[in-house]
């Protein structure tokens, strides 16, 4: 309490100290009979050769930046698509580290030229029409030079890839991603939300998936057999608020089974090749030097930023849709190592949009190999397919199934 006290009489006592001062200064303007608002030579010309130093100060400080930290401060660029948007980024600087040297030169050097000097007015120029058009057209010509220059760079980052470019899908959940190859016919399988099981966390849509969804859906621990058995069982006592709950949730579980009735019914098992061959890797994302990908992304949960930093890459991860990007690696990881002598450095995936509380774990490490590393590790992984790792016994139905089937037909949609 002391200690606050104490400060409480500081603080009082410097407010009264500061209006001393003022009051001392409006006392000895009075006495030198000048009004506050007339300013002396002498302080005229001090404040316009401190401003003159001030400029040559800021210039030799931003000097300092650009050599110390580089022009964007992100080091070389991994992909084709980043080298082109490094250029065209450099390029916007140059354009306006001429005009940010140029204009406060003559903001500061003006200050310091036309100091205000006895028995010499000001000079009265308000209008020059060449000096309008010449600012005028300049920034617009400029200006349309940058924004050609970023359509062309923005249709080549954002155009369809080419035939030979390899496939890969990335799922975001908070707070990770999942990548997903597309195997040997570089097709990625279908998918659908309500085929999302512990086993098939990416919902890949194939006959054995919709089976195993419409047995987990029906007799799963919480599934429709059982929410009926609790309904439908005298024996157990049951408040009013959780009947109302257990109902809605039946309801919409019997809805989910219609719709994954209509699915099997309506599904091509012909389909069914293009998912078992798929490839579902975690933690590591292994790509290839020289080799172009076309990524697609979705969000399980909410909106990801998924933001490849070194190849200059970036799109949001929507729930509900799929997104896509492309870019070709120039360097493999260990290239880039040497380059910037940093043994452990990596390339790196991550989430550029606030995603949650573990937002800024959210990461998935990059390795870029040479083609032959990479088709050895491709070959390697060949043997742990979606099939292989996820169904390598062919799912039969379940014969509750067919009994089942009476639902959907009785409770059409």
């Amino acid at each position: 309490m002391d200690n606050k006290l104490i400060i409480l009489i500081v603080i009082i006592l410097g407010a009264i100290a500061v209006a001393q001062l003022v009051r001392v200064y409006e006392l000895s303007t009075k006495l030198r009979k000048n009004g506050e608002h007339e300013i002396s030579n002498r302080d005229n010309n001090l404040n316009a050769r401190m401003m003159f130093l001030f400029m040559l100060t800021f210039f030799a400080a931003v000097v300092y930046l650009f050599i110390e930290y580089g022009w964007t401060g992100r080091g070389e660029a991994a992909s084709i698509g980043g080298v082109e948007t490094d250029w065209l980024l450099k390029l916007n600087l140059i354009i306006i580290t001429i005009v940010f040297f140029f204009t406060n030169f003559l903001l500061f050097y003006f200050t310091y030229k036309y100091v205000k000097k006895p028995g010499v007015p000001a000079f009265y120029y308000p209008h020059n029409n060449k000096l309008e058009m010449l600012w005028t057209v300049i920034p617009a010509v400029v200006l349309a030079v940058i924004i050609i220059l970023g359509l062309k760079t923005w249709n080549n980052l954002t155009s369809m890839s080419g035939k030979d470019a390899i496939h890969i899908e990335l799922f975001a959940k908070q707070y990770d991603w999942t990548a997903r190859y597309a195997g040997k016919d570089n097709v990625l399988g279908k998918y659908d939300y309500k085929l999302t099981t512990d086993n098939n966390e990416l919902a890949l849509l194939t006959s054995n998936t919709i089976d195993t969804s419409l047995r987990i859906m029906f007799e799963g621990p919480s599934g429709i057999r059982y929410i009926q058995k609790l309904l439908n069982n005298r024996d157990t006592v049951l408040s009013d608020s959780t009947i109302s709950v257990l109902k809605v949730d039946l309801s919409r579980k019997e809805r989910l089974y219609r719709l994954l009735t209509q699915m099997k019914q309506n599904h091509n098992p012909k389909l069914d090749a293009s998912a078992w061959d798929d490839i579902i890797v975690k933690d590591t994302l292994f790509l290839s030097k020289d080799q172009e990908y076309e990524f697609i992304f979705r969000s399980k949960d909410v909106i990801h930023s998924a933001l490849f930093v070194h190849f200059r890459a970036q799109i949001n991860a929507v729930p509900g849709m799929a997104t896509r990007t492309k870019f070709t690696p120039i360097f493999t990881t260990e290239e880039m190592r040497l380059k910037k002598k940093d043994p452990k450095f990596n390339y790196v995936l991550m989430c550029n949009k606030i995603c949650g509380g573990a937002h800024y774990k959210m990461k998935m490490i990059v390795v870029v190999k040479e083609k032959a590393d990479y088709k050895e590790w491709m070959n390697a992984m060949m043997k742990q397919t979606f099939k292989d790792k996820y169904f390598p016994v062919a799912v039969a139905a379940s014969s509750s199934l067919v009994a089942v089937d009476s639902l959907a037909v009785a409770n059409p949609m």
